[in-house]
């Protein structure tokens, strides 16, 4: 792979317009831009990070978690891109560091953008709807591509459409919020369809896909334009990352481990001597001049606050050389892990997953909220697909279709694959709602509120 194709400021679906008169801001300012002014963006504001349904103000949700992922990221995007400009200079001799910084930016601003609600658990209650009985009349006439799309819902595909697609009750544009085709490569950590099946593999950028059957297209002719190489696999392409992916990736990675724990020690979940033992033991692996500081503080939640920024400065600097040492093999795909193992702190960091885990994902109150996910996401996705599918056949059919916009509803009738792109739509309608929301929607259709 090339860096003078992988950073271009070629936008998805304005293919054949000119540049644009510079307004003070590069194209991945701009792409980062747009990603904060849209509504998916926005309705992460309600959705789950750690605890479904927060009766607090203070624990992070997914809004929170991205912009501190984007912070994390435009940092090693800096770090690395300076390097970069050095290693590479015929290659990168028209992209700034600046480029590559708002460039990872944009990218971990809108990494989760695509997550149902509920966390996690929202993924797995949409999936295990559409493998149960109930689902199986909607999706007979599916091929098998299509039907896994379905049956291991991916939140990552889910935010790619939702970056590109266009609907057609809304607008002739194409290609969504038109960002950039390395944003959009930057983004995809797993640029792979939902099958093969790839996840025993032992490559991290397969262990999960990256875009819909519905949405395909659209991939590939950003890999293309991005030059990111492939191999064939069960007649399927396998592409590689593009470089970049890796430290969205490592930005994610080092946010949600070590605010989700704090959020866990504000919970009450975890112990002030265990999280400050953890926190205190990664600063301490790269330097010993936090510990005069730290005597200043006198408020435990503060310690904690200093320990984790203090950790998560010093997770910035190892990743950033993490990657510059692996880049090579990054570039010619050799290279395929979370860039976070190669940390000093890695033990400490995988401790702190497992006690998490162990403490807080799996909380009482977590696994309530979770397990009535399940039952709302499901109620929800049956409802409205019969009122889709089957709204001739009653009053309370064609009333609960009234509630689904239209965007969601119009498909081209003579299209092959028509009933996939209705039941997709309506997924990502259901995906998309807010966790507050989804559960009221709920609540009204079965009657237990009015």
């Amino acid at each position: 792979m090339n860096w003078q194709k992988l950073i271009t400021p070629q936008r998805c679906g304005k293919e054949s317009t000119g540049t644009a008169a510079f307004d003070g801001r590069n194209e991945y300012q701009k792409d980062f831009d747009r990603i904060v002014f849209s509504e998916a963006f926005r309705r992460l504001q309600n959705k789950t990070q750690v605890i479904p349904l927060p009766e607090t103000d203070f624990i992070h949700t997914r809004l929170t978690h991205s912009i501190e992922s984007s912070c994390v990221g435009r940092s090693l995007g800096h770090l690395c891109g300076v390097e970069l400009k050095s290693l590479y200079k015929d290659e990168l001799r028209d992209v700034s560091e600046y480029d590559i910084e708002a460039l990872v930016a944009a990218a971990c601003l809108s990494h989760d953008i695509g997550n149902p609600p509920f966390g996690h658990s929202g993924e797995d209650a949409i999936s295990e709807y559409f493998r149960s009985s109930k689902a199986a009349s909607f999706i007979s006439r599916l091929n098998e591509k299509q039907k896994h799309d379905l049956q291991a819902f991916e939140g990552n595909a889910a935010g790619f459409r939702l970056l590109t697609n266009s609907y057609l009750h809304d607008t002739d544009r194409k290609g969504g919020l038109s960002l950039t085709y390395s944003t959009l490569g930057v983004f995809t950590k797993y640029p792979k369809e939902s099958l093969p099946d790839l996840r025993k593999s032992g490559r991290v950028s397969q262990k999960k896909f990256g875009y819909f059957q519905a949405d395909k297209e659209v991939f590939e002719r950003t890999a293309e334009y991005l030059g990111l190489e492939y191999e064939e696999q069960s007649g399927s392409r396998i592409y590689r990352r593009h470089p970049l992916a890796f430290l969205v990736e490592a930005a994610d990675d080092i946010s949600y481990i070590l605010v989700d724990f704090e959020d866990g020690y504000k919970l009450k979940l975890v112990s002030y001597d265990e999280i400050y033992t953890l926190l205190d033991s990664i600063v301490s692996r790269y330097t010993d001049t936090h510990r005069k500081e730290i005597e200043k503080i006198r408020n435990h939640d503060e310690k904690i606050g200093y320990l984790r920024s203090r950790a998560i400065g010093s997770l910035v600097q190892d990743t950033a050389s993490a990657f510059l040492r692996n880049c090579e093999g990054i570039l010619a795909g050799s290279y395929d892990k979370h860039l976070f193992a190669e940390t000093i702190a890695f033990g400490e960091l995988e401790q702190i997953r497992k006690t998490s885990v162990e403490k807080i994902y799996n909380s009482k109150p977590v696994i309530e909220i979770e397990a009535a996910g399940y039952v709302v996401l499901s109620g929800l996705l049956d409802a409205f697909l019969h009122a889709a599918f089957d709204h001739d056949k009653g009053n309370y059919g064609k009333k609960t279709r009234r509630l689904i916009p239209q965007r969601y509803l119009q498909v081209d009738k003579d299209d092959p694959d028509h009933d996939y792109k209705l039941i997709l739509n309506i997924t990502m309608y259901v995906g998309g709602m807010t966790d507050s929301y989804a559960v009221e929607t709920y609540r009204k259709l079965s009657g237990i509120s009015l």
